[in-house]
């Protein structure tokens, strides 16, 4: 039973609180305020995993951008095709620069692994996609500056989930 000045956790009294560092079960733990503190490396470790993340995102958007913009404004092709297109362009280039730059750290390149992030990579590319036809076709932006802001948008929105997929399933630890 906890005595006065002591919190009940389970069955282990706790100090009411805590020093600037105590030891609970042998752990060595970093307190505050009655705050636990973050540790600090793995939180730079998913800042610099977004950073290179974004790095690599970052060129392929502007291949998707490119390729996009020369299908349909150059060339005068159709704008699903455009879209579809570019993105599969883009994919191809992510996936060289996620594996041996982003995620090189993580495990070696396998079939599952190819397979995984194409699978998801269309998966990414159908809701870019469905979100294009939206602004284009639902809204009406035809015009070359509302045609790629809505490309953008799709783009951002598709690679919020990229992001947690590839980071989970497709490059684990």
């Amino acid at each position: 039973m906890a005595t006065v000045g002591e919190k009940q956790t389970g069955n282990l009294p706790l100090p009411a609180r805590w020093g600037a560092s105590d030891i609970v079960a042998g752990v060595s733990v970093n307190v505050s305020e009655n705050r636990l503190s973050v540790p600090v490396r793995p939180v730079r470790r998913v800042i610099l995993e977004a950073v290179k993340f974004g790095a690599v995102g970052g060129s392929g958007v502007l291949v998707n951008f490119l390729f996009f913009n020369l299908l349909l404004h150059e060339l005068g092709g159709r704008a699903m095709p455009a879209t579809v297109l570019a993105s599969v362009i883009a994919m191809g280039t992510n996936y060289l620069g996620f594996r041996y730059f982003t995620y090189r750290d993580r495990a070696s390149r396998t079939r599952q692994q190819i397979a995984l992030f194409f699978v998801f990579s269309a998966i990414g590319i159908a809701m870019e996609s469905g979100l294009f036809y939206i602004g284009y076709h639902g809204l009406g932006l035809h015009g070359p500056v509302e045609s790629n802001e809505v490309k953008g948008v799709s783009i951002v929105l598709a690679s919020a989930f990229r992001f947690l997929v590839y980071r989970t399933w497709v490059f684990r630890h």
